[in-house]
């Protein structure tokens, strides 16, 4: 009879990704994985709409969210063999990296088009983020999977381990008194890897950066590996936080200028919002129920991707959803609309008014 150990290793999911290479993954994560409820990442863009202007960049948040959970692990093992006196368990590590493979499950359709752009267009009055639908995505998938059991059995203190999963995923905390109930202060680096909310710098960024560089076919211009490997924790006015070695300093810098060119490039593209137009007329007009109802129960979030799209365009005439098709038609057609001007901020004349 086969070991346990023997058992877990045969358990683990191997994929072949274009960016990390070789992923192996802890068998809970694989576990996760098979969940209707993150199969659903398969079927949201990574990068909404932008593929209507790069044919390429029709990439996932599935692909992403495991890439994510790989280098999350990956930085969790270096600070553990470089700095033992750190005391990071295998259960902090397993933590961290459920949290990174979570930590998109709460993207409506075409990711931030839906809750930049589409729910405050519907629900202007209501305060809604991904991150917080990611953590109710994840406590569903706990539910209706039977996961607990599996994550006990990996060793982990559901009491505990649970509300620091959910921290990881609202990215954790910023600074001030320590107000994090899922591990204590000295282990307050751990929440500065998957989303960081002190300096910006994350796996989570890591990941996505090369990820859509590459299927954008722009230059990506820096080096995560050389960052993850460089990173260690220091006190730093009393608290642990990660920092990184001055000489790879041309390297973040590298980083926050990859984003900038990105945003510039593709991210903030005017084509890829007209489609919010189409599901704002549509909202309240499909014959089962409002659109923006899905982010209130999460079994009806899980069916609610970026099939969206064809469920309004090929409905059967309707004049209610008149107007909603012929935008989703201009676009199938390429009638896309045209920039007929732009202007650009002075940013040192800007006036700011409280």
């Amino acid at each position: 009879m086969a070991s346990k150990l023997e058992s877990a290793a045969a358990s683990r999911m191997v994929f072949n990704d274009p960016i990390h290479g070789q992923i192996e993954l802890h068998p809970l994560l694989a576990k996760m994985i098979d969940t209707p409820q993150f199969q659903r990442l398969r079927h949201i863009k990574q990068l909404g709409t932008k593929y209507l202007v790069f044919p390429s960049a029709t990439h996932t948040r599935f692909e992403h969210s495991i890439g994510v959970a790989h280098l999350a692990g990956c930085l969790v093992k270096s600070l553990q063999d470089k700095q033992p006196e750190l005391n990071i368990t295998e259960q902090d590590s397993l933590c961290v990296r459920i949290a990174a493979l979570c930590h998109d499950m709460g993207h409506g359709p075409f990711s931030h088009l839906f809750d930049g752009m589409f729910i405050p267009d519907v629900q202007p009055d209501d305060i809604w983020e991904h991150e917080n639908a990611s953590v109710e995505m994840f406590h569903c998938m706990r539910k209706k999977n039977g996961l607990d059991k599996e994550m006990k059995d990996c060793g982990l203190n559901l009491d505990k381990d649970i509300i620091f999963i959910k921290e990881l995923i609202l990215k954790g905390q910023k600074g001030g008194e320590w107000k994090a109930k899922g591990r204590t202060e000295d282990k307050s680096f751990l929440y500065e890897i998957v989303a960081n909310k002190v300096n910006g710098i994350d796996v989570d960024k890591w990941d996505y950066l090369a990820r859509d560089c590459h299927y954008l076919g722009i230059p990506c211009g820096f080096d995560s590996q050389r960052l993850l490997k460089s990173a260690r924790v220091c006190e730093v006015n009393g608290r642990k936080h990660i920092c990184f070695r001055d000489k790879v300093a041309d390297i973040v810098y590298g980083m926050f200028h990859t984003r900038y060119t990105l945003h510039r490039q593709a991210l903030q593209h005017k084509i890829g919002y007209i489609i919010d137009d189409a599901l704002v007329e549509a909202n309240d007009k499909l014959a089962d129920s409002k659109i923006s109802d899905a982010i209130a129960d999460m079994l009806e979030y899980t069916k609610l991707t970026d099939h969206i799209f064809d469920k309004i365009l090929n409905q059967s005439d309707s004049a209610k959803l008149k107007k909603a098709k012929g935008i989703l038609e201009d676009i199938v057609n390429r009638r896309l609309p045209k920039l007929v001007g732009e202007a650009r901020l002075n940013e040192d004349k800007l006036e700011v008014s409280l």
